[in-house]
């Protein structure tokens, strides 16, 4: 009998074994003890009106993949509308398979639109966390608001995850996560490097096994974990869940063999989101970019500029990925035929701009959107932008702006990370000249900083802003995180910055504060 039909008929057995236990009372070991299944916690995203996407990964040791089952097995899962699940709303079993590292996404059914639920995973005599999650308004109706955190950026051994802790405090209807949610090197203990300490690189990951192992770690945060029981996530990727600086099927190092380091990146990615996407015939290639609608009130487009992506503009000499270039010493940066999205993507998105009937449509995407050049435009490079964000695509992101103003998609609002900086920004056709009738603001843009990844210190970016005058604020001297409240009249967005990211109790306040008008594009800076 083959490997294969053995992996089945045991995976059947274990399926009909427990679910002739039957219902019963079971026990919840605490999260620390030796051998419980729920090592990394559980998560929900994905939201629509009568559905979520819950997930959990049976590992009982962490950082040792062999602590797994080495056979499919089974769990149940069970959603309430209390906490203490006395009234089920939906219920079921779901096998867990070595191919997919035990990982589970259960699409659940048949909820109410717009109401929070409480759910679990159950497994022999182990129980999950309790999470809690939400579902999606109706389809026509209007939410009094949205409360939506955005994070990004989140390198384990340079800090504490305290703005996870903050954000579920904070209780959101929902959670952004822009990118980088790993990194594909570093230590296995937290450093806490002091600022400006130079950092080895080690341990990068290659394989899937290796990739695996990274978000396990990062995933052991209980931090990170709260945040995820807090509320239901979206989430798209960024370079460092595969490689650093990589577009499309080209790494730093121009490896032969990157495709295949990609695909095993991908799988385990979509091994360890809650994402609603069906098992793809091969990680080759996943599609990532995606549509959530909050009632009439917000359309979220989320993006994903690194996959589909035109390979940047004059890298270094023998090397793949970003560098710093003026268009008049590099002139392929301005080449039209250049795309971040890919031309598939682009259609799709101005397709959903403009059939959006949405108050506020929102672009969930990676990087900064907004020009940012980092010497003079009047000098004799013509400005100098780095290549990896949206300034080595400035026509793609030109046809971008064609599409807002064309779909006459309501409020655009552009969401990024990335950049481990705090910017807002006013987005408009030509960054080189003023607002005016005829160049007036598009879009508004808000750039979260990272949750730990460092960035410049504060005087540079200063001087970025002196000379990107669309940009009207700018913090990199802080790690945090973005809060923002959405309703039919205003969007108003809080950074939140922690004063010492080493520190897990470390305080947080509030950097500064805008506010955004329905039918009128640019910023109001309300507290800096």
């Amino acid at each position: 009998m083959s490997s294969r039909r053995l992996f089945l008929l045991d995976a059947a057995r274990l399926a009909a074994a427990f679910t002739a236990a039957g219902p019963s009372v079971l026990r919840a070991a605490p999260s620390n003890a030796a051998g419980y299944p729920f090592s990394l916690g559980v998560a929900s995203g994905s939201p629509l009106p009568d559905s979520v996407i819950l997930w959990t990964r049976i590992l009982p040791d962490p950082l040792d993949a062999g602590s797994a089952p080495r056979l499919a097995v089974p769990l149940r899962w069970e959603v309430a509308q209390d906490e203490a699940f006395r009234r089920i709303a939906a219920k079921g079993s779901a096998i867990a398979t070595p191919e997919l590292a035990h990982s589970v996404r259960v699409n659940v059914t048949g909820l109410q639109p717009g109401r929070w639920y409480f759910y679990r995973f159950l497994f022999g005599d182990a129980v999950s966390p309790v999470g809690r999650t939400r579902t999606a308004p109706a389809p026509g109706s209007m939410p009094d608001m949205l409360k939506l955190a955005v994070a990004s950026c989140q390198h384990w051994e340079f800090g504490s995850y305290a703005a996870h802790r903050y954000i579920a405090e904070a209780a959101p209807d929902l959670v952004a996560f822009l990118g980088d949610y790993i990194y594909e090197w570093g230590a296995f203990r937290r450093q806490h490097p002091q600022p400006g300490e130079r950092i080895v690189r080690q341990n990068e990951s290659f394989d899937l096994q290796s990739y695996r192992q990274r978000y396990a770690q990062y995933k052991t945060d209980p931090d990170l974990q709260a945040a995820h029981l807090a509320a239901p996530w979206i989430v798209t990727w960024d370079d460092h869940e595969v490689a650093n600086d990589y577009g499309a099927d080209h790494d730093e190092r121009l490896s032969s063999d990157f495709s295949a380091r990609r695909a095993a990146a991908y799988q385990a990615f979509y091994e360890h989101m809650p994402l609603r996407l069906p098992p793809p015939r091969s990680f080759a290639s996943v599609r990532m970019f995606q549509r959530v609608d909050w009632g009439r009130l917000a359309r979220f487009h989320v993006l994903d500029d690194r996959q589909y992506r035109a390979y940047q503009a004059c890298p270094r000499k023998d090397r793949g990925g970003s560098n710093s270039v003026g268009p008049r010493a590099c002139p392929s940066l301005l080449d039209p035929s250049r795309s971040m999205l890919g031309r598939e993507q682009e259609a799709w998105l101005e397709e959903g701009l403009t059939s959006s009937k949405a108050r506020w449509n929102i672009l969930a995407q990676q990087t900064l959107m907004a020009q940012s050049t980092q010497v003079p435009i009047a000098g004799a490079d013509g400005g100098r932008f780095w290549t990896d964000g949206w300034d080595g695509y400035p026509a793609a992101r030109r046809r971008l702006f064609d599409a807002l103003l064309s779909s006459r998609a309501s409020n655009p609002l552009v969401l990024g990370g990335d950049v481990h900086t705090f910017y807002a920004s006013e987005l408009r056709a030509d960054f080189n000249r003023p607002v005016s009738r005829d160049n007036p603001p598009i879009a508004t843009e808000f750039v979260g900083t990272s949750v730990t990844s460092s960035s410049r210190p504060q005087e540079r970016t200063l001087q970025y802003l002196a000379m990107n005058p669309h940009i009207k604020f700018g913090r990199s001297d802080r790690r945090g995180y973005m809060l923002m409240e959405v309703t039919a009249k205003e969007t108003r967005t809080r950074f939140m910055g922690l004063d010492e990211v080493r520190d897990p109790q470390t305080a947080q306040r509030e950097l500064a504060a805008f506010r955004v008008a329905d039918g009128r594009a640019g910023l109001e800076i309300t507290s800096s």
